[in-house]
């Protein structure tokens, strides 16, 4: 395990994977407390694998340096983007994958998720993906270069069953660019399913519930029920 991260091991065996990236500014613990909500059959033996991002200066913030899976030049641009960060960062999920498969996890089996910015990166990083993933969940995200995406995307992501929620309130990530990136998923004919809640840039109880739901349809089983 070259990379920092927090990660939480199933009661029994370990049979699938999900890696959850965090958002600008969080660490891999931020979504930890989470995972006893979702209501996963045990059954499904889901590795939880919450990477750290790197520190790096975040331009938007003032130059400060932060856990961030690349920079923020601009608020809402897609003209000036962090490419070789995207890069770099796409490289670190695409070798936790790998790390997955190695340990006896085949990639179907894996779900890569995120919040925020880290959603965004889960969105890249699995419609390029060579080999085929369990599913996407995209949390309060967009698409980074997306002029890009149709000539880059991977074969493999086509039949991909993608979780996209996003707050309608939400003020830092407006739903509208959330909505901009599920039209273009549909509109290159991505399976998604979309969710909206009347919050900001968070998430809620029922919206994890939804997640749960989602996780269990990709892995192969319902969530249980309280």
């Amino acid at each position: 395990m070259s990379h920092p991260r927090v990660v939480i091991e199933p009661d029994g065996e370990a049979r699938s994977s999900v890696i959850w990236l965090h958002g600008l500014g969080a660490d891999g613990h931020d979504f930890e407390p989470i995972v006893p909500y979702l209501g996963l059959d045990p059954s499904l033996g889901v590795r939880f694998v919450f990477p750290h991002a790197p520190p790096r200066p975040v331009t938007v913030n003032a130059g400060m340096i932060m856990r961030a899976w690349y920079d923020i030049r601009q608020l809402g641009s897609r003209e000036d983007e962090d490419e070789d960060g995207i890069g770099e960062s796409a490289a670190l999920v695409s070798a936790l994958i790998d790390e997955e498969r190695a340990r006896g996890i085949p990639s179907e089996r894996v779900v890569l998720a995120g919040f925020s910015q880290g959603g965004a990166l889960a969105l890249h990083v699995g419609l390029r993906h060579p080999a085929p993933l369990a599913g996407l969940v995209v949390l309060s995200a967009y698409l980074v270069l997306e002029k890009r995406v149709e000539a880059e995307r991977h074969p493999a992501s086509r039949t991909l069953p993608i979780f996209q929620a996003h707050g309608t309130l939400d003020p830092m990530v407006p739903v509208g660019a959330g909505e901009r990136a599920r039209d273009v998923l549909l509109r290159l004919g991505h399976a998604v399913e979309w969710h909206a809640y009347a919050m900001g840039h968070e998430v809620r109880p029922e919206e994890i519930r939804d997640i749960g739901a989602a996780l269990g349809r990709m892995l192969g089983k319902a969530p249980r029920t309280s």
